[in-house]
């Protein structure tokens, strides 16, 4: 019933606005965008709600870990798990660097039940990626709100418009980061 619905709810498990200016180099790009990844490692958890389509209303709930790729590419890999009413869905994504571009899957690609990150970006506190299943292109905006908060939104191309369809806001866990002992 929502697997249609956890499809595209995919899309927002990853953290990803503007593409990097055309003077600055790929080497230069590098160390600028692994460290937005790094920054965004961590706990988050917070509330999405669809804006648009069949589901319009629907408010749901994620919890998502992040964590830097395993082979020490820059990018990220995402697991965790939304959930709408007594539904629960896991969520995974991996984004790593490809060229002066990113790609990456949502849950298990296109080629399956979720989304191809098919380009990217990082420019600053937000990032920008390319989205596709079959037929539907969008991007999903990802944009940090200082170190504690990042907005979310999933868009999809509808004729030449993009049109938000998923809003998602997220807080850093702060009650999973570790602290330090305390001496008398």
């Amino acid at each position: 019933m929502f697997t249609r619905f956890f499809s595209l709810l995919g899309g927002i498990a990853v953290l990803t606005a503007a593409a990097p200016s055309a003077i600055t180099s790929q080497a230069e790009a590098a160390p600028r965008d692994k460290a937005f990844f790094q920054s965004v490692a961590g706990v988050w958890k917070g509330p999405g709600e669809i804006v648009a389509g069949k589901y319009k209303g629907t408010k749901f709930s994620c919890n998502l870990i992040g964590a830097p790729p395993v082979a020490g590419d820059v990018g990220i890999k995402l697991d965790g798990t939304c959930r709408v009413g007594v539904f629960q869905q896991p969520m995974s994504a991996t984004i790593t660097q490809s060229g002066k571009g990113y790609t990456g899957k949502f849950l298990d690609g296109a080629e399956g039940k979720g989304l191809d990150i098919i380009s990217g970006s990082v420019n600053g506190d937000k990032v920008v990626m390319g989205i596709n299943r079959k037929q539907l292109n969008g991007a999903m905006v990802a944009s940090l709100r200082g170190e504690n908060k990042m907005n979310i939104t999933i868009s999809v191309k509808v004729d030449e418009q993009m049109i938000p369809v998923i809003g998602l806001s997220l807080d850093r866990d702060m009650d999973s980061i570790a602290v330090g002992s305390i001496k008398p």
